[in-house]
């Protein structure tokens, strides 16, 4: 569902509600429908090529499963988005939280209860870091995510060189391969955080002095809303996301290494770009957001299931993410000379 910096409705707006042809109308004109059609295109025309292999319960619960680290990132990169910034880091400092739990738990002893919520606090407390440094530096967000993102990249490799961390915990890793009602257990997780960010943008005052600052910092300021507490809320929540997400990828993985992480710059922003939130700030969708992760995963495995080069992927996404970006441009503009 799409949120946005919306106004009270009044009386009389609520009389001229749209009317059921209209409501269908403007459903099948949004971004999100959009998605649900690609989405579904996508799996049965895999599924067709595969002779019908995506429908077998081990494939399904495979893609289901490593579904739900990119829905997560890209939702750790949305709540950025939401106030017009970025955050480089999201995926670094999910490889960095993972390598560090693992650690704690091989090398410190500790037991999973207690390593795991290690991991969230720690990139709870790096997205709190980032958001200080923008608070206090007024230095742009991307300067400052990219000059941790460096950072962070080499305390991965400071935990334990290029050596790999495996047999950590036999619990996590059975949580890991769990399913229930027939979906991994990692997805049905991945799924409750994303409706709990759903819910924060929807539901809660928080969540909307998010969306304020991100649609106007100036409007949102003489509204009363503090700009600053917004900036340090946003990069906290997508640190605690990137702790989630290097949880998941403990539990669905079995061993971590160094470069756990390096791969998920592009998913983060592809996910919440194509599924329709503003890069200026004011609007989320975090269906859109989850959809968009579920169409990359197909993209994913189309590429390994003919051999495609990587290279050639990474290329589309990327290509794709431009066009959203450059279509929103010109949208933008043909809307302020039409007004």
């Amino acid at each position: 569902m799409t949120s946005t910096v919306d106004r009270p409705a009044t009386p009389a707006a609520a009389e001229q509600a749209p009317a059921p042809a209209a409501r269908l109308r403007r459903t099948v004109r949004s971004s999100e429908f959009t998605l649900v059609a690609i989405a579904v295109i996508g799996f049965v025309a895999l599924t067709l090529t595969t002779d019908g292999n995506m429908l077998s319960s081990g494939t399904l619960a495979a893609f289901f499963r490593f579904l739900a680290v990119p829905m997560i990132i890209g939702l750790a990169q949305m709540v950025v988005l939401a106030i017009g910034q970025m955050n480089l880091s999201v995926g670094v400092l999910t490889g960095f939280c993972a390598m560090v739990a693992a650690w704690a738990m091989l090398e410190a002893g500790l037991p999973a209860p207690l390593a795991v919520p290690a991991a969230l606090l720690l990139g709870a407390a790096v997205g709190l870091g980032n958001g200080l440094l923008v608070v206090f530096t007024r230095i742009n967000a991307f300067i400052v995510t990219l000059a941790t993102m460096t950072i962070i990249d080499g305390l991965r490799y400071g935990v334990n060189g290029p050596g790999t961390y495996q047999d950590y915990s036999a619990g996590l890793q059975e949580l890991g391969q769990a399913s229930l009602l027939g979906l991994p257990v990692v997805f049905l997780i991945a799924c409750a955080v994303a409706a709990g960010v759903w819910f924060l943008f929807a539901r809660t005052v928080p969540g909307r002095h998010l969306l304020a600052s991100g649609g106007s910092p100036f409007a949102a300021r003489l509204s009363g809303v503090s700009n600053d507490r917004s900036i340090l809320l946003a990069h906290t929540l997508s640190g605690l996301l990137a702790g989630v997400a290097a949880v998941l990828t403990l539990a669905q993985s079995g061993s971590v290494n160094a470069s756990i992480g390096d791969d998920l710059l592009l998913p983060s922003f592809a996910a919440p770009i194509i599924g329709g939130v503003a890069l200026a700030g004011g609007v989320v969708s975090v269906l859109g957001t989850c959809l968009a992760a579920f169409i990359i995963r197909l993209v994913d495995v189309t590429q390994a299931q003919f051999a495609i080069n990587r290279r050639w992927v990474d290329l589309i996404v990327g290509a794709v993410v431009l066009g959203v970006v450059l279509s929103g441009a010109v949208r933008q503009k043909l809307s302020r000379r039409s007004s």
